[in-house]
C-alpha cells in the first residue's frame, strides 16, 4: 500500500487572522482532514491565538509545526520566508500549499511541489488604496511567488483574469477553486442564541447587516448614506474591527444625525455571527473590488437576500438572484435594499434561488477539488 502524501500549509494566518485569509485556511484544512486522504502539516511561526487555533479540528491526520529556537519577530519572518524550507524537506512534505499568496523562497529547488492560492490583486488594480511601500512589497512577492509555484489557485474567475493579465501567466496554469464558508454558517442558530445575541448588542428590531473589514475599499459609507432614503424603522448594523475608516463613518453618522439608525459593532466573536446574520432583513456588501466576497455566501447560507455592488466578482459570488448597484449610487442602494426587506414581493423566491446557486461552493467540493490538485502534482 503506497505511503500517504504529506501536504504542508502556510498556517500563519490560520492561527492569527480571525476572518478573511484565516477563515479560508481553517475551513479548507478542516474539510481536507475530513476526507482523510493525506497527512496535513500546518507550518506557523508561532502558536498564535488559542481561540483561532482551536477552530482547526483535532484529527489524527493534522499536525501543527513550529520553528525551534525562533522567538523574535524578525526571526519568525525570516523562518517563514526562507528557513521553513529546510523543515519541510526534513518532514518529507510532498506538496506545499501557500494559502495566502506567498511561497517560501527557494522551495522550487527542493523537489517539493507547490501550489499557491491567490485571493486578489487589488494592490495592483487599485494601488491608490495602499501605501506605496506596501504596493512595491506585495508586487515583488507576487512575481517571486509566480516563479516558485507549480500551480496557481484563484478563488474566482475574476482573480484568475487578474493573475493572467497582470502576472502574464498562462491561464492553463491557474485553477479556479471557489472559497467555501465555515459549516457554522449553514446551521440555523437556536432561538436562545438569537435572543442572547440580540440582548448582548442591543440590536434594533429591524436591521440591514454588513460584515467585513471596515476600510475605504469596502465602501460601507454608501449604505450609511442609503439610510436617508429608507423607512425610519430600518437600521444598519456594521460588523468589523475599529479602523480610521470606521472613525470617519462615526463622524459622518453624528453629522447626519443617524446615530439612532446606524450601529457599529467591533470585536464580535465568530460564534455570534450566524445569529447576527439570521436576524437581519437583508445583507449589504457594497465593496468596490473583491477577490470573491465570502460574507455574501455566509449571508445567503443563513437565509438572507443580498445587495452588492458591480465592478468586480460579487456577481460571481452572489449569483443572478442577488441585487447589484453602482458603488457610488446611494439612492440605487436604498431602492435595492427596499426590495429585499421582509414582506417585499419575490423576496423569498430570490433567497431560495440564491441558496440553490451557492450549493456549488459547499465545503466538500472545494476540498475535493484541492485534493485532486495535490494528487496530480505528486505524480512523478
Amino acid at each position: 500500500m503506497p505511503e500517504r502524501l504529506i501536504i504542508g500549509f502556510d498556517a500563519k494566518r490560520i492561527v492569527r487572522n480571525g476572518t478573511g485569509l484565516g477563515s479560508y485556511g481553517r475551513t479548507l484544512v478542516n474539510d481536507l482532514s475530513a476526507l482523510d486522504q493525506f497527512d496535513l502539516r500546518l507550518y506557523a511561526p508561532d502558536d498564535g491565538i488559542t481561540q483561532l487555533r482551536s477552530q482547526v479540528v483535532g484529527r489524527q491526520n493534522v499536525q501543527f509545526c513550529f520553528p525551534r529556537h525562533v522567538h523574535t519577530n524578525l526571526g519568525k519572518a525570516l523562518w517563514r520566508s526562507r528557513g521553513m524550507v529546510r523543515q519541510l524537506v526534513r518532514d518529507g512534505v510532498t506538496v506545499y500549499h501557500g494559502l495566502s499568496g506567498e511561497l517560501p523562497s527557494g522551495i522550487s529547488r527542493t523537489g517539493i511541489r507547490t501550489v499557491v492560492t491567490i485571493h486578489d490583486l487589488i494592490f495592483m488594480r487599485h494601488p491608490e488604496w495602499y501605501k506605496r511601500v506596501d504596493v512595491r512589497l506585495y508586487t515583488k512577492k507576487f512575481f517571486r511567488t509566480l516563479r516558485e509555484a507549480d500551480r496557481i489557485v484563484a478563488i474566482s474567475e475574476c482573480t484568475r483574469r487578474d493573475v493572467s493579465e497582470l502576472g502574464d501567466v498562462d491561464p492553463q496554469r491557474i485553477d479556479v477553486v471557489y472559497q467555501s464558508c465555515a459549516p457554522r454558517f449553514t446551521e440555523e442558530p437556536q432561538a436562545w442564541q438569537m435572543w442572547q445575541v440580540r440582548e448582548k448588542y442591543d440590536l434594533p428590531d429591524r436591521y440591514v447587516l454588513n460584515v467585513g473589514s471596515v476600510e475605504e475599499r469596502k465602501n460601507v459609507l454608501l449604505c450609511v448614506k442609503a439610510m436617508h432614503h429608507l423607512p425610519d424603522d430600518v437600521s444598519l448594523v456594521i460588523v468589523g474591527r475599529q479602523t480610521p475608516y470606521s472613525d470617519m463613518l462615526h463622524e459622518y453618522v453624528l453629522e447626519e444625525r443617524l446615530q439612532s439608525r446606524v450601529q457599529m459593532l467591533h470585536n464580535v466573536p465568530d460564534d455570534d455571527l450566524p445569529a447576527l446574520y439570521r436576524m437581519a432583513d437583508c445583507f449589504v456588501y457594497p465593496s468596490r473590488y473583491e477577490g470573491f466576497g465570502i460574507p455574501i455566501i455566509e449571508a445567503i447560507s443563513q437565509g438572507l437576500p443580498v445587495v452588492a455592488c458591480t465592478g468586480s466578482c460579487l456577481e460571481e459570488a452572489g449569483g443572478p438572484d442577488s441585487l447589484y448597484v453602482d458603488p457610488d449610487d446611494d439612492r440605487a442602494m436604498a431602492h435595492a435594499i427596499s426590495q429585499e426587506l421582509y414582506g417585499a414581493p419575490g423576496r423569498q423566491q430570490r433567497i431560495d434561488r440564491s441558496r440553490q446557486y451557492i450549493s456549488r461552493f459547499e465545503n466538500t467540493n472545494a476540498a475535493r477539488r484541492m485534493a485532486d490538485i495535490y494528487a496530480q502534482l505528486a505524480q512523478p
